[in-house]
């Protein structure tokens, strides 16, 4: 038998438990949920950080941390694509596995700290109990990420394929419904707010120019997002899409109107992601750096 911690070839194949370092590192869950709130002090948009990590790593293809991994000479990073456009604050990643790494060197994978920092970074939210035990991968997926991020002005229906989106939502992706002329299905209470954050129709795209998709509560997690989007204040065509296609509505009501029922979707929904096709047992490796591959030591 295998205890959990120790991978094995006869094993390659097990899947992932929860608290898989109880016996390699014990505190190594500790570590991460204190590392996430010291973070979050000193910064607080890490709470978006953590969560877009575990979105664009594990709906592409594998939950393997590839999204963590630098651009080489050859290969381009994930976090280099459009779809990654806005994302930051990768560095902490590194603050955390540096922390992990002084107290069980090499035993804890980035995979699992992309995860577990996602799920301890959701402020005013569910605990969410995750599994864990996955192994990092190699390689970058850039090439196939647009098979599986959807883009800000993608269709209801291509979003159903794929999945939805949270926290904010920058510039450069909506003032197409601001320029040149306003879209008139947006709440004309909202629209001088964000004539206010995107003042211009060709934003810079290097700029942090953003507006919140959530202005009540938005450091934490809650269901404001939907009642939002019923009253017209939805920042993207998609957002739009969603209050008012019959295929989501319904569910955009009873979210809406229960935060008991948001939480349990949303908890659901992020133990789902997180399992996506994992790399366990002799698969992958544990790497020593988040941002590089073992072999580019």
């Amino acid at each position: 038998m295998v205890e959990p911690g120790h991978a094995s070839a006869e094993n390659e194949e097990r899947t992932l438990v929860i608290n898989y370092y109880r016996d390699s590192c014990p505190q190594a869950e500790d570590i991460i949920k204190e590392q996430v709130k010291l973070l979050y002090k000193r910064h607080k948009n890490t709470a978006f950080s953590w969560l877009r990590n575990i979105f664009h790593d594990c709906f592409v293809e594998s939950c393997d941390a590839s999204l963590l991994l630098d651009s080489t000479r050859r290969v381009l990073s994930e976090k280099e694509t459009d779809r990654s456009f806005g994302m930051r604050n990768f560095r902490y990643i590194e603050t955390i596995k540096e922390a992990l790494e002084g107290e069980c060197p090499g035993v804890v994978s980035c995979s699992d700290i992309l995860v577990l920092s996602a799920r301890d970074g959701i402020v005013g939210g569910p605990y969410i109990p995750l599994k864990t035990g996955r192994r990092d991968g190699r390689k970058s997926r850039a090439d196939i990420v647009e098979q599986y991020l959807p883009d800000h002005n993608e269709s209801i229906s291509v979003v159903l394929e794929r999945c939805s989106q949270c926290g904010r939502t920058h510039c450069v992706k909506l003032v197409h419904r601001l320029y040149p002329e306003v879209d008139p299905s947006l709440n004309p209470d909202h629209v001088d707010h964000m004539l206010h954050k995107c003042p211009d129709p060709i934003p810079d795209p290097k700029a942090v120019q953003y507006v919140r998709n959530d202005r009540g509560t938005p450091m934490k997690l809650a269901n404001n997002y939907y009642r939002n989007i019923l009253d017209n204040k939805g920042l993207l065509i998609v957002d739009h899409q969603l209050a008012t296609d019959k295929r989501t509505k319904p569910f955009v009501k009873k979210m809406a109107k229960s935060q008991e029922y948001f939480f349990k979707e949303f908890g659901r929904a992020i133990t789902i992601l997180s399992e996506n096709n994992p790399l366990t047992g002799t698969k992958g490796e544990i790497r020593k750096q988040c941002n590089l591959a073992n072999k580019l030591h």
